[in-house]
């Protein structure tokens, strides 16, 4: 190996793809030998918002690439190390010409690495590529021309991956390089509830969805039990870069060309759009990570009960539809927009619990963790924007509604599974006696509600309506609107 040999770095972050990477198609360009680079760094491995379901995720992302590079004769460097340190360690193998990477729309932790890497690179004498990652715009003041960037963005054929013949660090060298390293075992676990990482498997999703479960996308979107085979399923795909959303788009825009479900692609292609709309969002103000965006509900106080906190996040509220979800997304890392929407919601009004104490438990559990759509949703869910229409979701209702045989209340709380239906809603219904006759024990086989639906929605909803009404609510609404309101709506092409 040639110690001294001058090469281009890809950093690969939340965009683990071969295709449709600019970042990898820019370093390609160079006609430099390329190596390409994930670090699993300990600023994130020990990061609150991170569990070990995603470092799998992440593994068998890694795994599937390598199986795709082994053609090339190459793989990934994957090392236990944050990033300075590992391109230390790198020069002293090897004279670095440039750096490519995505902008990532990441955490604070994440905000402050890049400033702190980019002074480094400067120092070094790097030059440090960050390439546009899903179409959001960075250093934005508003959204003037923000849709004529994204339809620009959007526009553009997929990129292909299609490096030269030896421009990739072979894995000889790459073998050679990893005794220097504190390198990660790729193994993860053989049996597992959650859907397995790779851009194969993403495909695999997509395909099926486009060619059999799309037509019910509309008509299941809001139910718990069948959104999980009519949704596309491809949101962890998308949020850990297995796949792009340009290219998603392309496929489906391409499908409605002769597809027989027009309007049901047409909302799954719109909410493409709105991804990189909130992720643009989180983008041009990150401090909704820790604070409401909109300051005048910065004075509000709730107080925490570690109580509450428990048997939200254990699913023992004595709600059915909200415990089921919250157990669902525990084991399986997925639910439905809506009863996302809907434990939110609870924990937020019913619980009267602030949406920041939700915030690290549920970025552990979504397998989708994006904290471009995590942090605004939160907020917009909690009704601390000043913009938004204030949602306060009745878990009763909406499992009456959504899963009307409780069918899906009854697969991930086992203890309501003898019941008949009503009751499987409402176990709190139930008389003595027909606690007797199902044997069947109330606070004690299943937890009674912890608070009462009414009169915590009636607090709830009388606090946040007049706090709207609060002078710095109403400037601060103002400032909002001013900011991320799109001038054009999106197009549905």
């Amino acid at each position: 190996m040639n110690e001294r040999e001058l090469i281009n770095i890809v950093w690969l972050k939340r965009d683990l793809r071969l295709h449709d990477n600019e970042a990898i198609v820019n370093a390609l360009k160079s006609e430099k030998r390329i190596l390409l680079v994930y670090c699993f760094e300990p600023i994130l491995l020990n990061d609150p918002h991170y569990s070990e379901r995603h470092w799998n995720f992440i593994k068998e992302s890694i795994v599937d690439l390598n199986k795709e590079l082994a053609s090339y004769n190459s793989k990934i460097l994957a090392v236990q190390s944050d990033i300075i340190p590992t391109i230390n360690q790198l020069l002293s193998k090897f004279r670095i010409s440039d750096i490519y990477s995505h902008q990532e729309t990441g955490i604070l932790v994440t905000y402050e690495r890049d400033k702190n890497f980019k002074r480094y690179c400067k120092n070094n004498l790097i030059q440090w590529y960050e390439n546009i990652n899903n179409g959001v715009q960075r250093g934005l003041k508003n959204r003037d021309g923000w849709n004529n960037m994204v339809d620009t963005f959007y526009a553009i054929e997929p990129l292909q991956f299609s490096p030269n013949e030896h421009q990739l660090i072979t894995i000889q060298q790459i073998e050679h390089l990893e005794k220097h390293f504190n390198i990660v075992d790729l193994n993860t676990p053989e049996v597992t509830t959650f859907q397995r990482g790779g851009r194969s498997i993403g495909l695999r999703y997509l395909k099926s969805f486009f060619e059999e479960r799309y037509p019910n996308y509309m008509f299941n979107i809001s139910k718990p039990e069948l959104a999980r085979t009519s949704c596309s399923r491809i949101s962890p795909y998308l949020a850990w870069g297995n796949l792009s959303v340009r290219e998603v788009y392309h496929e489906a825009y391409h499908l409605k060309e002769t597809a027989t479900h027009k309007k049901a692609l047409e909302a799954f292609m719109s909410r493409l759009r709105w991804q990189t709309h909130f992720i643009q969002k989180f983008e041009m103000e990150h401090t909704m990570e820790e604070a409401s965006v909109n300051k005048g509900f910065r004075k509000l106080k709730k107080s925490i009960s570690e109580v509450y906190k428990t048997a939200w996040e254990t699913g023992q509220t004595g709600y059915p539809l909200v415990d089921a979800c919250m157990r669902c997304l525990n084991e399986t890392g997925y639910l439905n927009f809506r009863m996302r929407a809907l434990v939110v919601s609870f924990f937020t009004h019913n619980l009267w619990q602030p949406w920041q104490e939700a915030t690290t438990h549920l970025s552990r559990m979504f397998l989708d963790f994006e904290p471009g759509i995590h942090f605004p949703q939160l907020q917009m869910q909690a009704g601390e924007t000043g913009v938004n229409m204030l949602r306060i979701y009745n878990p009763v209702k909406n499992s009456l509604e959504h899963d009307p045989e409780a069918s899906f209340i009854k697969r991930w709380v086992p203890e309501l599974e003898n019941l008949d239906t009503p009751f499987a809603h409402q176990p709190y219904l139930m008389t003595e006696m027909e606690q007797q006759f199902y044997n069947f024990k109330l606070g004690k086989d299943y937890p009674k509600p912890i608070v009462d639906l009414e009169i915590s929605r009636k607090n709830a909803g009388d606090a946040l309506w007049n706090l709207r009404k609060d002078k710095t609510v109403l400037e601060e609404s103002k400032r909002i609107l001013r900011k991320h309101t799109l001038r054009n709506r999106f197009h549905n092409t």
